[in-house]
């Protein structure tokens, strides 16, 4: 990944960062839409954009090989659809939770441990885009009443396992041996920072 796809993809991060901290200020009673149901669906609409952004950030990291595949990309509007379509092209697509522990080897400051559970899979991506999805459109006077409570219940949820999806993440590129390492938030920086780690080949006599 050059220099301008790390820029390109640490500003999508960027963006996700402030749609992430309007939804934690109507959770904290900070905003309020004058109405409950209203400040629900404006929570989902804004979670449902961030999980549109991760899915085109994968985008815009493996652009390359995605860009010779898909023709239609302005077509490609759908989260679902563009994490599917990816996965088939670059299968270790999806960003990997970590967190960085010091390290006690010379010349290594930190090692990355891989994060297990507990953050956004994409199984559960799945399911909260379909959820904010439904709750976007009018109710339906003569069908289902929308359930506000479970999606007071669940958008805690979601947030949770989105920051620590993204906190501090690893993204892997196909045909690509590197390693880059994304931090959403750095002492001192309100920019993400996009890292890379270079593979070293060594020779074993």
């Amino acid at each position: 990944m050059k220099d301008k796809e790390r820029e390109k993809y640490a500003s999508v991060m960027n963006e996700i960062k402030r749609r992430t901290n309007v939804v934690y200020a109507f959770l904290n009673g900070e905003r309020n839409a004058m109405y409950q149901a209203v400040n629900i669906e404006l929570m989902c609409l804004q979670i449902r954009k961030i999980l549109e952004l991760i899915a085109l950030s994968s985008l815009v990291a493996n652009q390359k090989i995605f860009l010779r595949q898909v023709q239609n990309l302005q077509k490609m509007w759908n989260a679902k659809l563009i994490l599917k379509d990816i996965e088939r092209l670059n299968p270790d697509f999806y960003p990997s939770p970590i967190y960085e522990k010091p390290s006690d080897l010379e010349g290594v400051e930190n090692n990355l441990i891989t994060i297990k559970n507990g953050y956004l899979t994409k199984e559960d991506f799945i399911k909260a885009y379909d959820a904010c999805g439904k709750i976007l459109h009018a109710e339906n006077p003569l069908g289902h009443k929308i359930d506000y409570k479970y999606y007071e219940k669940n958008i805690l949820i979601w947030m949770g396992k989105i920051k620590l999806l993204l906190s501090c993440h690893t993204i892997k590129l196909f045909n690509d041996n590197n390693l880059y390492v994304v931090h959403m938030q750095e002492q001192g920086k309100e920019s993400s920072t996009v890292y890379v780690f270079e593979l070293i080949k060594t020779l074993h006599l």
